[in-house]
């Protein structure tokens, strides 16, 4: 399975596209999507757009995992994520991909065992999952792997628990 986990921003948009068989994992690239912020809002979510659409070409993921909009008491800042999320679900959907969202923490409970873990145990435990040398940085990447690991256990437990259901062994 390989999944593209997305942290959305519109100054900063972390990625990371991970490789799970269901025992190994593999980190095939991860960074960031950094936006100017003198640039004009539309040419930002355009860069964004662009950088996601080459990454999906160039490393062929077969499904998304998006972070899910979290209430956010800055409600401008809000605006602006809503705004990158709405343009990394609709490149998911130009290229076909399947989409899942998970909430931040649904993905720190994936990731850490504790929903309300900081970000400092979440960065150390993709560091270990993965098998890192250091822990990714800037958080929003070591987020978008985190979020692309929560949608790989999820979906290999879904496709385990349907093959049983089933009788598929």
């Amino acid at each position: 399975m390989v999944v593209i986990g997305v942290d959305p921003g519109n100054a900063l948009c972390g990625f990371g596209v991970v490789r799970y068989d269901g025992q190994q994992w593999e980190v095939v690239v991860a960074g960031a999507i950094r936006t100017p912020a003198a640039e004009a809002a539309p040419m930002r979510l355009l860069s964004i757009e662009r950088a996601l659409s080459d990454l999906i070409r160039t490393h062929h993921p077969e499904e998304m995992a998006v972070e899910k909009l979290y209430f956010n008491r800055n409600v401008r800042t809000a605006m602006r994520v809503g705004e990158a999320r709405g343009v990394v679900l609709l490149t998911a959907a130009r290229f076909g991909l399947p989409v899942a969202e998970y909430t931040p923490p649904a993905v720190k409970l994936a990731v850490t065992g504790n929903g309300a873990a900081d970000k400092d145990q979440v960065g150390l435990m993709v560091q270990r999952i993965l098998r890192l040398r250091d822990i990714p940085t800037p958080d929003d990447v070591a987020d978008a792997l985190a979020i692309a690991i929560c949608h790989c256990q999820t979906a290999t437990t879904r496709r385990r628990w349907e093959q049983a259901l089933s009788g598929d062994q």
